[in-house]
């Protein structure tokens, strides 16, 4: 893996790209090095992940999956190992299947001090979720799911969904990006994590919330048949300013990270 900007070097540990790794022990020192690069700054800071073709197409099929190598699978891993928090939409977490963040999959060394996993919290208008164990498991070194709900939810549903998850009811008839983050500080996640969708991802955006868009470009044409972009319109646009933060590159992948213009 190769950094390109700000300054053209080989990141240590990887003379053959992250698509060479063969095992998580060979990985430490591209780890730490991807942890400097992406280390998160002091106080609240709201950072997406997401994943494009060239052709700007945000899923093959329908999910993500298919858009992804070795290079952007392993930034997935150190950026939830950093963060406090995991924040989804509700359609992203059944069309991808969600499930908590499991601690063998993290690098624990960055979770510094803090559990074995952070927590998932998905944005729901009316908490229409699957409460499985798959999400909403007990196990050892899992974090109980944060839900982010609104007043329309089945009063039912909101205690079905209280005996598995943390419940916020967060908003009358939707859930403004502004009081879900302000529900995650409150619970002390200033290190935040979206992982879309372009719904939630286009909230966040029209309400200048965002600080920081790390966007994997994929070497794939999807061929125009997708009908997703990163963000969904979300009332009256407002144009943010980003400056290039780091670029890398591997195996054809792009990672790039985009922080706003007046970030320091």
């Amino acid at each position: 893996m190769r950094q390109i900007f700000p300054e053209p070097a080989e990141l240590p540990g990887s003379p053959e790209g992250a698509g060479q790794l063969k095992a998580r022990d060979g990985a430490s020192e591209l780890v730490a090095a991807l942890a400097d690069i992406y280390a998160y700054p002091d106080g609240r800071w709201i950072r997406a992940n997401m994943i494009a073709s060239l052709d700007g197409a945000i899923a093959i099929d329908g999910r993500s999956g298919g858009l992804s190598g070795a290079a952007d699978r392993l930034l997935f891993t150190v950026l939830r190992s950093l963060a406090d928090v995991i924040v989804v939409g509700a359609q992203t977490a059944r069309t991808e299947r969600y499930r908590q963040a499991q601690p063998d999959e993290l690098w624990q060394q960055l979770r510094g001090g803090r559990p074995p996993a952070p927590p998932i919290a998905i944005v729901t208008r009316l908490l229409s979720l699957d409460l499985t164990p798959r999400l909403f498991g007990q196990g050892q070194g899992l974090a109980k799911t944060i839900i982010l709900t609104t007043e329309l939810a089945d009063e039912g549903r909101l205690k079905e969904a209280a005996s598995v998850a943390d419940v916020v009811v967060a908003g009358t008839d939707r859930v403004p990006a502004e009081a879900a983050i302000a529900a995650l500080a409150a619970r002390g996640h200033r290190k935040i994590l979206v992982e879309g969708g372009p719904m939630l991802l286009g909230e966040l955006t029209a309400e200048q919330l965002l600080d920081e868009l790390c966007l994997t470009l994929s070497p794939l044409l999807e061929g125009g048949h997708a009908s997703g972009r990163l963000t969904s319109p979300c009332g009256q646009a407002r144009v943010t300013d980003m400056r290039l933060g780091s670029l890398l590159a591997d195996e054809n992948f792009l990672l790039s990270r985009y922080v706003r213009a007046e970030m320091p």
